[in-house]
């Protein structure tokens, strides 16, 4: 087995996961089998910034990379990502529900891929959005992502890819929509009303995004934008608050489910607040 895998993050725009993205995998920054480097454009995406940051990424001698983006078939993301799939080294990217045809073209290229369908569009327009808006609804939608289980999704897959380098294999390139099904199966959710409210969480997400998109880009009146991106933000803090409302339930029955990351990148497990996590 390598000791070591490089890992390359190339964030183009701005998507909830993309905050913790290199953080999920190495969460105590005690993992001994993995480096990373990240690049990104900001909340930019011309074609410029993209094809500047893919080029700072090729200089990395990397064995994975990820690219997130929330529209990676756009006229600056595509050509930086077609560009860093020449480059032969195994990537995927992870996106929202938007992206979904798109994404799932870049499969006939050989690239990965991961669509959250929970990880909904902010309400970008002037009359709403400041700095302190985009902080509270991205927190919303890390929560929801959490706790629904999507995040575990997200995890599982980069560690399988992480594991078939550390083999020097060809490594199985994830291909998953993370729907309601399958975040709720990695949730590691036990009560029954915790999952009701989870599964109510992750749907109320899910439809944020058909709403935020006909804010964004359908609806030309501001009088009329405005409360439809609004609500779209108060629908995401109401996601957050049921799926936190499942976690506490969780904890008040002492069954909050761990996956902590060993040294060697094993995900160990644990149930109980107060015992070690095992293999």
């Amino acid at each position: 087995m390598t000791n070591l895998v490089r890992i390359g993050v190339l964030k183009i725009g701005c998507l909830g996961i993309g905050l913790v993205a290199e953080y999920i995998i190495d969460e105590r920054a005690k993992r001994e089998d993995i480096e990373v480097f990240v690049v990104g454009t900001g909340s930019k995406m011309s074609i410029g910034q993209c094809l500047n940051a893919a080029t700072e990424l090729e200089k990395q001698r990397l064995d994975i990379v990820l690219i997130i983006s929330p529209n990676p078939g756009g006229e600056g993301p595509r050509p930086a990502i077609e560009r860093i799939g020449k480059s032969g080294v195994p990537t995927i990217i992870l996106t929202n529900a938007a992206s979904r045809k798109v994404t799932k073209e870049f499969e006939s290229e050989g690239f990965g891929y991961l669509i959250l369908e929970a990880d909904a569009m902010i309400g970008a327009k002037r009359e709403f959005l400041d700095a302190n808006e985009a902080a509270l609804f991205n927190g919303d939608v890390l929560k929801v992502l959490a706790i629904t289980g999507a995040i575990n999704v997200v995890v599982d897959a980069l560690d399988k890819v992480i594991e078939s380098v550390k083999r020097t294999e060809s490594p199985e390139l994830p291909r998953i929509y993370v729907d309601l099904e399958s975040a709720m199966t990695m949730s590691g959710l036990r009560n029954e009303y915790a999952k009701s409210k989870a599964m109510a969480a992750h749907e109320i997400a899910r439809r944020v995004a058909t709403f935020s998109y006909e804010g964004c880009f359908v609806e030309k009146d501001w009088t009329k934008y405005v409360p439809i991106v609004a609500s779209c933000h108060e629908m995401m803090r109401a996601a957050s608050k049921l799926a936190d409302e499942a976690r506490e339930i969780e904890k008040g029955a002492d069954t909050v489910f761990r996956q902590p990351h060993a040294k060697d990148g094993t995900r160990l497990k644990k149930s109980q607040l107060m015992e070690k996590p095992t293999d």
